[in-house]
Protein backbone atom coordinates (compact mmCIF):
# COMPACT_ATOMS: atom_id res chain seq x y z
CA UNK A 1 0.00 0.00 0.00
CA UNK A 2 1.14 3.27 -0.86
CA UNK A 3 2.08 5.88 1.38
CA UNK A 4 -0.76 8.14 0.12
CA UNK A 5 -3.24 5.68 0.60
CA UNK A 6 -2.52 4.70 4.40
CA UNK A 7 -2.89 8.21 5.02
CA UNK A 8 -5.98 8.84 3.64
CA UNK A 9 -7.14 5.45 5.02
CA UNK A 10 -5.82 6.49 8.89
CA UNK A 11 -7.40 9.68 8.70
CA UNK A 12 -10.84 8.08 9.12
CA UNK A 13 -10.06 6.34 11.98
CA UNK A 14 -7.28 5.45 13.99
CA UNK A 15 -6.22 1.73 13.41
CA UNK A 16 -6.64 -1.23 15.59
CA UNK A 17 -2.46 -1.21 16.50
CA UNK A 18 -2.66 3.05 17.14
CA UNK A 19 -5.78 2.70 19.31
CA UNK A 20 -4.41 -0.24 21.40
CA UNK A 21 -1.74 1.95 21.82
CA UNK A 22 -3.00 4.90 22.29
CA UNK A 23 -5.55 3.65 24.95
CA UNK A 24 -2.41 1.15 27.07
CA UNK A 25 -0.39 4.79 27.35
CA UNK A 26 -2.79 6.78 28.52
CA UNK A 27 -3.37 3.94 31.51
CA UNK A 28 0.64 3.05 31.77
CA UNK A 29 1.24 7.16 32.21
CA UNK A 30 -1.71 7.14 34.89
CA UNK A 31 -0.34 3.86 36.33
CA UNK A 32 3.38 5.91 36.74
CA UNK A 33 1.55 8.47 39.01
CA UNK A 34 -0.19 5.92 41.37
CA UNK A 35 -3.69 5.99 39.50
CA UNK A 36 -5.69 2.58 38.10
CA UNK A 37 -7.52 3.73 35.60
CA UNK A 38 -9.40 2.61 32.39
CA UNK A 39 -9.01 4.06 28.70
CA UNK A 40 -11.43 4.34 25.84
CA UNK A 41 -10.69 5.07 22.14
CA UNK A 42 -13.07 6.26 19.64
CA UNK A 43 -12.99 6.32 16.17
CA UNK A 44 -14.67 9.59 14.36
CA UNK A 45 -17.88 8.04 14.24
CA UNK A 46 -18.04 7.09 18.24
CA UNK A 47 -17.48 3.99 17.98
CA UNK A 48 -15.43 1.98 20.47
CA UNK A 49 -11.64 0.86 18.71
CA UNK A 50 -9.51 0.23 22.40
CA UNK A 51 -11.25 -0.53 25.65
CA UNK A 52 -8.30 -1.24 28.53
CA UNK A 53 -9.04 -1.59 32.48
CA UNK A 54 -6.58 -1.43 34.81
CA UNK A 55 -6.32 -4.72 36.90
CA UNK A 56 -7.30 -2.52 40.16
CA UNK A 57 -9.41 0.15 38.63
CA UNK A 58 -13.61 0.28 39.13
CA UNK A 59 -15.41 -1.62 36.45
CA UNK A 60 -17.68 1.90 35.57
CA UNK A 61 -14.85 3.39 34.96
CA UNK A 62 -14.74 1.70 31.14
CA UNK A 63 -18.38 3.59 30.78
CA UNK A 64 -17.20 6.70 32.31
CA UNK A 65 -14.17 7.05 29.90
CA UNK A 66 -16.06 6.20 26.97
CA UNK A 67 -18.51 8.68 27.42
CA UNK A 68 -15.71 11.06 27.83
CA UNK A 69 -14.31 10.23 24.43
CA UNK A 70 -17.61 10.36 22.80
CA UNK A 71 -18.07 14.05 24.47
CA UNK A 72 -14.51 15.21 22.44
CA UNK A 73 -15.87 13.08 19.40
CA UNK A 74 -18.76 15.12 19.14
CA UNK A 75 -17.45 18.54 20.17
CA UNK A 76 -14.32 17.83 18.47
CA UNK A 77 -12.63 20.16 21.26
CA UNK A 78 -11.39 18.16 24.60
CA UNK A 79 -13.68 17.44 27.15
CA UNK A 80 -12.50 19.91 30.07
CA UNK A 81 -12.50 22.89 27.15
CA UNK A 82 -15.92 22.17 26.34
CA UNK A 83 -17.02 22.04 30.15
CA UNK A 84 -15.68 25.46 30.34
CA UNK A 85 -17.20 26.66 27.26
CA UNK A 86 -20.72 25.51 27.53
CA UNK A 87 -21.15 24.55 31.29
CA UNK A 88 -24.74 26.18 30.22
CA UNK A 89 -25.76 22.76 28.87
CA UNK A 90 -24.17 20.35 30.71
CA UNK A 91 -26.96 19.01 32.94
CA UNK A 92 -28.58 18.22 29.40
CA UNK A 93 -26.05 16.62 27.65
CA UNK A 94 -25.14 14.06 30.60
CA UNK A 95 -28.66 12.92 30.14
CA UNK A 96 -27.59 11.89 26.49
CA UNK A 97 -26.28 8.31 25.66
CA UNK A 98 -22.96 8.29 24.92
CA UNK A 99 -21.86 11.44 26.34
CA UNK A 100 -20.96 13.02 30.09
CA UNK A 101 -19.38 16.55 30.41
CA UNK A 102 -16.24 15.99 32.61
CA UNK A 103 -12.48 16.24 31.89
CA UNK A 104 -10.33 13.70 30.39
CA UNK A 105 -10.81 12.74 27.20
CA UNK A 106 -8.81 14.29 24.10
CA UNK A 107 -9.51 15.10 20.02
CA UNK A 108 -7.70 12.56 18.13
CA UNK A 109 -6.41 14.51 14.85
CA UNK A 110 -4.05 12.99 11.65
CA UNK A 111 -3.12 15.18 9.82
CA UNK A 112 -5.17 18.16 11.12
CA UNK A 113 -8.44 15.68 10.38
CA UNK A 114 -10.56 14.54 13.59
CA UNK A 115 -10.12 10.88 13.77
CA UNK A 116 -11.43 9.73 16.97
CA UNK A 117 -11.04 10.41 20.84
CA UNK A 118 -9.39 9.07 23.76
CA UNK A 119 -11.29 9.17 27.63
CA UNK A 120 -10.02 8.46 30.48
CA UNK A 121 -11.60 7.95 33.64
CA UNK A 122 -10.48 6.36 37.74
CA UNK A 123 -7.50 8.73 38.72
CA UNK A 124 -8.85 11.16 41.74
CA UNK A 125 -9.91 13.96 39.23
CA UNK A 126 -10.37 14.33 35.70
CA UNK A 127 -7.79 16.85 35.30
CA UNK A 128 -5.31 13.94 36.27
CA UNK A 129 -7.56 11.57 33.93
CA UNK A 130 -6.44 14.39 31.09
CA UNK A 131 -3.08 14.71 31.75
CA UNK A 132 -2.69 10.86 31.17
CA UNK A 133 -4.86 11.27 27.55
CA UNK A 134 -2.47 14.06 27.03
CA UNK A 135 1.00 12.12 27.74
CA UNK A 136 -0.75 9.24 25.32
CA UNK A 137 -1.15 11.26 22.27
CA UNK A 138 2.08 13.39 22.72
CA UNK A 139 3.86 9.57 22.89
CA UNK A 140 2.07 8.49 19.65
CA UNK A 141 1.75 12.18 17.77
CA UNK A 142 4.30 11.55 14.99
CA UNK A 143 3.41 8.25 13.79
CA UNK A 144 -0.58 9.97 13.70
CA UNK A 145 0.83 12.53 11.84
CA UNK A 146 2.59 9.95 9.44
CA UNK A 147 0.69 6.78 9.58
CA UNK A 148 2.29 4.43 7.07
Amino acid sequence: MNKTLACLLFAVAPGLAHAAEIAMKSVEACRKDGYNVSAVVLDRGGSVQAALRDSLAAPYTLEIAERKAGMAVMSGISSSDFRKSRGDIRPEINHMRGLIVMEGAQPIRAAGSLIGAVGVSGAPGGDKDDVCAKAALKAVEERLEFAD
